[in-house]
């Protein structure tokens, strides 16, 4: 059965029933989930019972991206992407196709090439991209050719458009590691978004509206999605509030910067685990390194303050930034020298300077003697997910005010 359509004057029942029989759409049997050879699945779990996690989360200070996903009816793909923790907004709509403005209508014959896609806005501080597409990735078969679930045809092909092409190597990235779950290939594109349409409103919140409408993947997956107990990405850093009352005042005494540890004491492991994202754990605590020019601050150069992700230790100051063209957020120096320390590091047999935050003793990235020499000649290569940026307008709130002469 096809979803329901707005009423039309033109449209008459015998065109209705002929378009049926050309195209197959969204039916409205009941709940189906999919599992990763592509098969249905029954599920009892509806969206409407899910409660969306993203409700009470306040976005107006986050700087907000957005990703294109294609996955089938895009009915479940919003209704599923939408209570992603850290989703600020999933709208449904059509995107990569030829002509303007089309109607569900269009899209359902085919010839338009039009996907059913969702715009998915989310905050990179709370779901990095990679995060966002590995739950994307658990609802949809990406070795199915024009088809989810019971849906056949061009519309329902899977594909991840994207509109910045330094996000093209983390989708690869993504998609590299989901091919190991996998016999067949891959078929999911991987494309820049040539255009998006909004689909009609009655499809936007549709699982809202229909809480017993059809819907192709597992509801009910989203049970399982771990959420912090409280807002972290509104702080300093990981769970981190800080008032930095001993820096502010050793700071006035001493009339020079002084940043005093105590105000950033170091977590535990276990807190890490919990507060950290993927990404950030395996930088910080692993020793892992992201890929130049798809991290968060490469080509960030507003004014403000780079603190430790773990403590809010303060480390590195946007008067120091520069553009080394190397991919990752580069430094002359951090804030004060006893902010950082050094390590030895030997691996992938380099012999190279490791930088290491003081207080939270997590990895940051290296130090080189490349950097511009009328400026001390030294090159700090820092990785984003170590990091967590403070703009100039926030710091006061977050308790750096006494940091805002370096923040230009």
């Amino acid at each position: 059965m096809k979803k329901r359509t707005r009423p039309t004057a033109w449209l008459s029942l015998v065109s209705l029933a002929l378009l049926s029989l050309l195209v197959s759409a969204c039916s409205t049997s009941g709940f189906a989930g999919m599992n990763a050879a592509g098969s249905v699945m029954p599920s009892s779990v509806t969206a409407a019972s899910i409660p969306n996690p993203n409700d009470d989360v306040d976005y107006s200070k986050s700087d907000l991206k957005k990703i294109y996903l294609a996955g089938g009816c895009f009915w479940g793909v919003e209704a599923y992407m939408a209570r992603i923790y850290g989703v600020q907004d999933a709208v449904s709509g059509y995107a990569n196709g030829t002509g303007e403005n089309p109607s569900y209508e269009d899209v359902v014959q085919g010839d338009r090439g039009f996907a059913e896609t969702v715009e998915v806005t989310y905050d990179p501080e709370r779901v990095p991209l990679d995060k966002l597409l590995t739950e994307f990735f658990k609802v949809v078969d990406p070795t199915s050719v024009n088809k989810q679930g019971n849906d056949r045809g061009i519309q329902y092909r899977s594909g991840v458009y994207y509109t910045d092409d330094s996000e093209k190597s983390v989708i690869e990235s993504v998609i590299s590691k989901e091919q190991e779950k996998y016999n067949q290939d891959i078929v999911t594109e991987v494309l820049p978004l040539e255009n998006f349409y909004m689909a009609e409103e009655y499809h936007q919140d549709y699982l809202e509206k229909n809480p017993n409408g059809y819907c192709h993947i597992d509801m009910g997956i989203l049970n399982e999605q771990e959420i912090p107990a409280d807002d972290a990405a509104d702080t300093s850093a990981a769970g981190v509030k800080s008032t930095g009352e001993k820096s502010a005042a050793a700071t006035k005494a001493a009339g020079k910067i002084v940043i005093d540890p105590a105000d950033y004491p170091k977590r535990s492991d276990a807190e890490l685990k919990t507060l950290l994202t993927d990404i950030q754990y395996k930088v910080a605590v692993e020793q892992d390194t992201e890929h130049p020019y798809s991290n968060e601050y490469w080509d960030t150069y507003e004014k403000g303050i780079y603190v430790d992700v773990s403590t809010g230790e303060p480390l590195f100051a946007s008067e120091d930034k520069y553009d080394s063209q190397c991919g990752w957020p580069s430094f002359v120096k951090p804030i004060t020298p006893d902010v950082v320390t050094y390590d030895e590091d030997t691996a992938y047999n380099m012999v190279r300077t490791e930088v290491r935050s003081r207080s939270g003793d997590i990895h940051l990235g290296h130090v080189f003697d490349d950097g511009p020499a009328d400026r001390g000649g030294k090159r700090y290569c820092i990785n984003s997910a170590s990091i967590k940026f403070v703009p100039l307008a926030d710091m006061d709130a977050q308790g750096y005010g006494y940091l805002t002469s370096v923040a230009k």
